[in-house]
């Protein structure tokens, strides 16, 4: 995967954009107008995403306004001469019409186009209007090259969709970049967060929000968890990036509500809630997450599954996908000197210590929706206790750390090399190294975590720095005051650029803009660094 633009994206692109344009969404107040479309066909107006690409497969993603059949045609070029058709699912009311096509035997290294058909299905002659996109599958040569990007918390505090600003336009500057894939470290929707129609900026100014049903209360229903991520899709930035860029999601706590936990209760004194059962508000969520993107280990709909996963993307990288939601103990002041269940849960810990083992990547990039040594507080039921895993005794392990000790300690003593460790969550972007000459808990090798995001949400200060695993902070842009909205800034996206030739991996930390405000350069082949 070269570090440059690949030859006929842009063309394509272009393309889906025109294609996409002459499709109607739903009504939403604040948005534009909707287009013609053909009339009494399936139209598929919330655009196309691709996820969870490797060398020689990957899936494809569409909704559809009625019932229909997914159909999919490849093509090695943009003219779909000679195409091959893929025959997808039925898309109907069980998935909100949803669905994927898992697409098979392509070839590596090589740049796909896509279209998606959306058929009748009493009549598969009549179709809707194609949406076309493209994407680029994992190289099996190393000189190729890797290059992502990752980010994180969109529409959070209130801030949606403002049409002033034109939109979520941090897609529009990573979609510029050409990036080979984008990593989501999670809270896709603020489930827990309505969008009024305005807010209040503190110059006097006036935020205004494109506003929708669904959006206007906390999330409880299914069909109001479908409604969130349905939100996001109105904005065409983030269609014409979901077109061009493949996906790779993995969630947090937004998607259900704020720092949830399992068999966590919602307080009586929290009326926005008549569902008090966060397993049962967890459910619906993960029902609409399933639905909404293309991910592998996910079925559409489906209540089984997970959500950790390994992508393998050709010798240079392989992505370790965690999920420090659905397994880890209640929040608390984490202070206890024996944890087994941590923030993993052992079940998920014994599996990415295996599945690190047996990685013949050079470079293992583990994909966490929380930061390690960031205090993240917790004040939800009213008191001091944990989210994340520091808890800010600079000291010995305790809680959460312990697990999270176990795992470096493997790491270390497996000689495995090459991690590092990526995140958002924080609401600011930064650049942790650790050392175990700087820490309390000393066995294990330095090893680098970088931060970013938020994507289009409030921004906030620096979060403490916990001294157990010996964290510096080299690196921090982040506001003095709380929850500043995306019109004053500090909207961030990283990118990963692993050199086919020398193997290199540099992190660059980027503005919402795309401007580079730090960057890291790391050498293969070591334990730590």
């Amino acid at each position: 995967m070269s570090a440059s633009p690949l030859p006929g994206r842009r063309s394509v692109l272009r393309g889906s954009l025109a294609a996409s344009a002459a499709l109607t969404l739903p009504a939403a107040v604040g948005a534009a107008a909707p287009a013609f479309a053909l009339s009494g066909r399936p139209k598929a107006g919330w655009g196309v995403q691709t996820g969870d690409v490797t060398a020689d497969s990957g899936l494809v993603w569409v909704r559809s306004d009625r019932p229909a059949r997914m159909v999919v045609e490849t093509s090695a070029t943009s003219s779909f001469r000679n195409p091959r058709r893929w025959h997808g699912p039925l898309l109907g009311t069980d998935t909100d019409f949803t669905g994927t096509t898992r697409l098979r035997g392509l070839p590596p290294g090589e740049q796909i186009h896509y279209r998606v058909l959306l058929a009748d299905p009493d009549d598969p002659r009549r179709t809707g209007e194609p949406v076309t996109g493209t994407f680029r599958t994992a190289p099996v040569r190393r000189r190729d090259g890797v290059r992502f990007l990752w980010s994180g918390d969109l529409a959070g505090q209130g801030w949606g969709i403002n049409p002033d600003l034109g939109g979520y336009r941090i897609y529009d500057a990573m979609g510029k970049l050409d990036p080979d894939f984008f990593l989501c470290s999670g809270d896709n929707i603020y489930a827990d967060g309505p969008i009024a129609a305005t807010a209040a900026l503190p110059d006097g100014s006036t935020w205004r929000n494109i506003t929708t049903e669904e959006k206007s209360k906390v999330a409880e229903t299914l069909a109001e968890f479908r409604g969130n991520f349905r939100y996001n899709l109105l904005d065409e930035n983030l269609r014409r990036f979901n077109a061009q860029v493949p996906s790779v999601i993995q969630w947090d706590d937004h998607e259900v509500r704020n720092n949830w936990y399992p068999g966590e209760r919602v307080l009586d004194s929290d009326t926005r809630y008549t569902e008090k059962s966060v397993d049962v508000l967890a459910g619906r969520a993960r029902r609409a997450f399933s639905e909404y993107f293309p991910i592998s280990t996910l079925r559409p709909g489906a209540r089984d599954g997970r959500v950790q996963r390994v992508l393998h993307q050709g010798p240079l990288l392989d992505v370790f996908v965690l999920d420090m939601r659905t397994y880890r103990n209640a929040n608390s002041p984490d202070d206890q000197t024996v944890d087994p269940q941590g923030i993993l849960g052992a079940e998920q810990l014994e599996w990415l210590k295996r599945e690190l083992s047996c990685s013949r990547a050079v470079w293992k990039v583990i994909a966490a929706d929380m930061p390690l040594g960031l205090v993240v507080p917790d004040a939800t039921e009213g008191k001091a206790n944990i989210e994340a895993v520091a808890q800010g005794d600079p000291g010995a392990p305790l809680g959460r750390e312990l697990q999270i000790a176990e795992l470096l300690r493997y790491i270390k003593h497996r000689r495995i090399t090459g991690t590092v460790w990526l995140t958002a969550d924080v609401h600011h972007t930064s650049a942790q190294h650790y050392q175990p000459t700087r820490a309390a808990f000393t066995d294990f090798e330095p090893f680098w975590e970088f931060v970013s995001g938020p994507l289009n949400a409030g921004a906030f200060p620096a979060s403490a720095l916990d001294g157990t695993f010996g964290p510096e902070r080299v690196f921090v842009k982040a506001p003095t005051a709380a929850n500043v909205s995306p019109a004053g800034g500090y909207q961030f996206f990283g990118e990963v650029d692993i050199d086919g030739g020398s193997g290199e991996l540099t992190v660059r930390l980027r503005e919402q803009d795309g401007t580079v405000l730090f960057t890291k350069v790391l050498q293969p082949g070591r334990v730590g660094q």
